[in-house]
């Protein structure tokens, strides 16, 4: 199947609706470094309305260490994706009033998609006792307690993996960061199939997690195979350039096969479904390296996927968005803090001959001025159901969802997307050392470019 615009944009991973928009930056590395020192000298007794005389005694040992376990270590290890170990409560400590003002503000954990717009598989995200736990803790002097009376650990989130691993590829050659902190780098990989088959299931192996923060597989279909090639070639060492797109055909044809950002597991597409695959097609990854924590190492990263060669229904992860917000019709003006577009109407004529579309999971995509989204369901009886909502939009925590129960839209609904930048001077991008100016935005594909996108997987029932 191809994505199609057909007055709609048709395209995993890695997550608003009739209205606006906004954005967020990308901040220096360097300034964000400085940025932990300077929360840990700020005084936080105003940022916690004496949550000890509510709570009583907080520990680390007690009550802060299931916590940081059950869901910080998974990238804050000595070594990992996160800019600093948890591990102990020597980590912990130094850095107890940055914990509590990322776990307040619910930077962290990553999990952008707000909970009361719908129900997630997989949700890491605090409760509001938690987060007056730490907060406790941290107003109390953050006592560390008896290592021996150590809390019960927090339920684990249940992530099944891959029941199979059909194909493994592999980066054709290892490949060295160039550009710091950030690298976007697009990688070729040959899928060497004889038969239509369909990837029911995907997965990521990073080969150098301290340095891979997000990785993308895009479909490419075999007709666009040797301009991949060609491209690729165009640039010297492993892979090409690309930031928005694997820039191989046009957005229309390009079919995304699945998605991992740290945290992430791999996993089966929801059962019964899968998208097809062709033979003589390629799978181009995008890679997003990070060394504002590590090094640049030379990382050769793979992905799994799990084949099968019929599906009850086919499926795809589809873009919507504004067909003409590609033709520079998305203008983000300078200085605006509180840009914002909108669209939405019913895409079943189109789609899927007047049947109704289940969507399963998805996410939403911006830039790095992108500062909240959402994409909901307008029902025909005003009510509007929502899909994702994603308040604090951050480009670097691209993550996709799955619901816990399918939504359906209906013909004569309407999906919507919602879009809002931050365009402001102080909301600029750091590049070597010096803010970029403020000024008009569009969108496209590049660095300095915008856009709003939903990506959802959905079937045609």
């Amino acid at each position: 199947m191809k994505y199609r615009i057909a007055l709609v944009l048709t395209l995993s991973l890695a997550l608003n609706a009739c209205g606006n928009e906004e954005s967020k930056s990308n901040k220096s590395g360097e300034n964000n470094v400085n940025n932990v020192n300077n929360v840990n000298n700020a005084n936080n007794a105003n940022n916690v309305n004496n949550a000890n005389n509510v709570i009583g005694d907080v520990t680390y040992w007690g009550d802060i260490a299931p916590i940081i376990e059950g869901r910080c270590t998974g990238c804050h290890t000595d070594g990992g994706i996160g800019p600093f170990a948890l591990e102990t409560y020597a980590d912990v400590q130094p850095l107890a009033n940055l914990v509590e003002q990322v776990v307040s503000d619910r930077t962290m954990p990553p999990f952008l998609a707000q909970g009361d717009c719908n129900e997630f598989e997989h949700d890491p995200t605090l409760s509001d006792e938690q987060v007056e736990l730490v907060s406790a803790w941290v107003e109390q002097g953050t006592p560390e307690g008896d290592p021996n009376a150590k809390g019960e650990p927090l339920p684990a989130i249940e992530i099944t993996g891959l029941s199979r691993i059909d194909r493994t590829l592999t980066m054709r050659e290892p490949y060295t960061p160039r550009n710091e902190p950030d690298d976007y780098r697009c990688f070729v990989m040959d899928m060497d199939i004889d038969q239509r088959m369909y990837v029911t299931g995907f997965g990521v192996d990073p080969d150098k997690d301290e340095i891979v923060h997000h990785i993308i597989a895009f479909y490419i279909p075999p007709e666009d195979a040797d301009l991949a090639e060609e491209i690729d070639a165009q640039e010297d060492g492993p892979g090409y350039t690309c930031f928005g797109s694997p820039r191989v055909g046009n957005l229309r044809d390009t079919k995304w096969l699945g998605s991992w950002a740290p945290g992430g597991q791999a996993g089966d597409f929801p059962e019964g479904t899968g998208i097809p695959i062709d033979p003589g097609s390629k799978v181009v990854v995008q890679v997003h390296y990070n060394t504002l924590g590590s090094d640049p190492v030379p990382d050769q990263s793979s992905l799994a996927f799990k084949l099968d060669a019929s599906v009850e229904k086919e499926a795809e992860f589809f873009l919507w968005a504004n067909p003409q917000w590609l033709g520079g019709t998305m203008p983000i003006r300078a200085g605006d803090a509180e840009a914002t577009h909108s669209f939405g109407f019913d895409p079943t004529p189109f789609l899927s001959g007047g049947r109704p579309i289940k969507f399963y999971d998805g996410f939403i995509h911006m830039h790095t001025l992108g500062k909240s989204a959402r994409v909901f369901i307008d029902r025909q009886s005003g009510d509007e159901d929502c899909l994702i909502n994603i308040p604090n939009y951050d480009f670097n925590w691209q993550q996709g969802v799955r619901f816990k129960e399918p939504k359906t839209l209906q013909p004569g609904d309407r999906l919507v997307i919602d879009c809002m930048w931050d365009n402001s001077q102080s909301n600029q991008p750091w590049i070597d050392g010096q803010q970029m100016m403020t000024q008009d935005r569009n969108w496209g594909d590049g660095t300095n470019d915008e856009m709003c996108l939903g990506v959802l997987y959905a079937t045609f029932e």
